[in-house]
C-alpha cells in the first residue's frame, strides 16, 4: 500500500504506508517545491498538511506531536507548540491562522 496526496498535477505517491510510524510525521517534497507533513494516527488514518509553521516560517510541522482535542486530531508545532487541526488545517490556538491541507488516500502499490 502507498500513501498518495492530491496535488495540482493529480495524485502523487509519497511513500509506502509501512514507512509511516503511527503518531509520527514525515516531510515530503512536492512537485511545486513546497513541503507536506504526512502523518499516520494510531487508528491507521493518514493526514497531510503543509509542513511550514506559519508562526516561525520553519518547515517543522512533520516533527510535531500528534494529539486529540474535542474529538479532532491535531499536530502541535515542535517550536512554539501551536496546534493545527489535521483535517481542516485551522490553528486551534489562533483562529486567524491555518495551514494548507491535502486530500490523502492509500492505494495498492502497482
Amino acid at each position: 500500500m502507498t500513501v498518495e496526496l492530491r496535488v495540482a498535477e493529480g495524485w502523487l505517491t509519497v511513500c509506502e504506508l509501512s514507512s509511516l510510524t503511527p503518531g509520527r510525521g514525515v516531510a515530503a517534497l512536492l512537485p511545486d517545491g513546497s513541503q507536506a507533513a504526512v502523518f499516520l494516527d494510531r487508528a491507521g488514518r493518514a493526514y497531510a498538511i503543509g509542513n511550514q509553521d506559519p508562526f516561525t516560517g520553519a518547515h517543522v510541522l512533520s516533527r510535531g506531536l500528534l494529539g486529540w482535542a474535542a474529538g479532532r486530531p491535531f499536530v502541535a508545532s515542535p517550536l512554539l507548540k501551536q496546534r493545527f487541526d489535521l483535517e481542516s488545517g485551522r490553528c486551534l490556538d489562533n483562529e486567524e491562522v491555518a495551514v494548507r491541507t491535502y486530500p490523502v488516500r492509500t492505494a495498492a502499490a502497482p
